[in-house]
């Protein structure tokens, strides 16, 4: 949830680059609901806030960046040009990356930092949000659809290059993100080399897999991605993710894509973006 420093940062309209504008994107830190703060933009896309239509005639699309990437990396910039093409954008750090404050838990406790910014979303006026996630990202948006059905909710999702299932190491890159993300070598390489700061402790519990989220997200329409190129994670997870849907997800295997933000071209964004507007206006 946001609290009321995000609401009077907002009102500043405080661009990215620090310069302020009547028009610009607004920046602020949002607070999750276990005190982390979280580093948060948001673009208007092509909503004009003094004139009709109002913001909740228009969609928002609350992105998820992928782990060690933050809001002001160019591939996440790139992914908001394309979006905001078709509507308001909210994107934010994950705790741990760039400004946010503290921890990565690659995904566990990453729930809070999106639905902190789908209630930011929310209150700017938008009643219809959609949130995108792309690897870690990807399996947030699933788990967060599944264990958040109130304000802090999500009206449709999509999910690309995300895992499947916890602790997969069948790949060469999931076997050095584990050494990353488990040996303190790794996280000192994480802090310095990749601006992220990544928690020590092991998960305790083990958090809902995204495989055991997606029969939790029916009736939000949903869209699993995913390269047949992916050298993270193979097809065989986009495919558990569809099945573990029951027909209720609509999956997508693009030819040759690799991973996530840096593989999605804009032609690709586009078409998310076509789809998630449409089934926005369905559910509105």
């Amino acid at each position: 949830m946001s609290n009321g420093s995000a609401g009077r940062a907002a009102r500043s309209l405080v661009r990215p680059d620090g310069e302020t504008s009547g028009t610009a994107p607004l920046r602020t830190f949002l607070y999750t609901v276990d005190g982390t703060s979280i580093d948060s933009v948001y673009d208007p896309g092509p909503v004009v806030y003094d004139t009709s239509p109002s913001p909740a005639d228009h969609p928002v699309f609350v992105v998820a960046h992928g782990f060690t990437g933050d809001v002001d990396r160019p591939h996440v910039r790139r992914v908001v040009r394309v979006l905001a093409r078709y509507g308001a954008v909210v994107t934010f750090s994950f705790r741990g990356h760039g400004a946010s404050g503290g921890r990565s838990t690659v995904g566990d406790r990453e729930v809070l930092d999106l639905a902190a910014a789908v209630g930011w979303a929310r209150s700017l006026g938008h009643t219809r949000v959609a949130t995108v996630g792309f690897s870690m990202g990807g399996s947030v948006v699933l788990r967060h659809a599944a264990l958040h059905r109130d304000a802090e909710g999500t009206d449709a999702v999509v999910s690309v290059s995300a895992p499947a299932r916890w602790y997969y190491r069948g790949t060469a890159p999931m076997r050095r993100l584990h050494w990353l993300v488990t040996r303190p070598a790794g996280r000192l390489v994480g802090r310095y080399g990749f601006r992220t700061r990544i928690h020590h402790r092991d998960w305790d519990p083990v958090p809902l897999s995204p495989v055991e989220a997606v029969p939790r997200i029916a009736p939000t329409p949903l869209l699993v991605v995913h390269g047949d190129q992916d050298g993270y994670f193979p097809v065989d997870h986009p495919r558990m993710l569809a099945e573990a849907a029951a027909g209720h997800a609509e999956l997508w295997l693009e030819p040759g894509m690799g991973h996530a933000e840096h593989a999605a071209a804009d032609p690709l964004l586009t078409r998310i973006a076509e789809w998630t507007a449409a089934r926005l206006r369905e559910s509105g």
